[in-house]
């Protein structure tokens, strides 16, 4: 791991988990100036501008920009959920972070709250960093809900890179 991922981990990805909480860390080198990635993750009224699993997105309160905004995500059926209440608690355009938390939904991911961080490796490659916790739901272990979201998050990462590569 590069001293950037080291010291990006520490400074926004340190989470308190207890003892009926999982999560996890994932990271993605992207071959694309820092600009151009967090044009697409900043967007929290439109996570279907990359995120593959998610069909639409509406914004309930806020404008989808602002701290505090809340959306519906509405998923396509190869989850087992079809929707997604999501709050947005931080976007920080200097520093590169983006922190929202599932606040409702049918699915099963309670308390889960996720932190994603951009930084530049070089003029023309970024790190994308996303990290998570989450309750793990009854009947499930550790090991297979944090492999689950895991499994998510890293299909979105190489969806990211896909959608951004097609355009640099």
């Amino acid at each position: 791991m590069n001293s950037v991922a080291v010291e990006a981990i520490a400074k926004y990805h340190s989470h308190n988990i207890s003892s009926c909480q999982c999560g996890s860390i994932n990271m993605q080198e992207i071959g694309a100036p820092l600009s151009q990635v967090w044009h697409l993750i900043r967007k929290f009224d439109r996570p279907q501008a990359y995120k593959l699993f998610v069909k639409e997105c509406f914004v309930l309160v806020g404008s989808g920009s602002e701290v505090g905004s809340v959306r519906e995500v509405h998923i396509k059926s190869e989850l087992p959920a079809t929707t997604s209440i999501e709050r947005l608690d931080e976007l920080d355009d200097e520093h590169h972070v983006m922190r929202f938390s599932i606040i409702g939904g049918d699915h099963r991911l309670t308390n889960y709250q996720s932190t994603i961080s951009l930084h530049e490796i070089s003029d023309e490659v970024t790190m994308v960093i996303e990290s998570y916790i989450v309750d793990v739901p009854l009947g499930l272990t550790k090991e297979e809900t944090c492999a689950f979201i895991d499994n998510i998050i890293k299909f979105n990462m190489r969806s990211l890179a896909e959608k951004i590569a097609r355009f640099v």
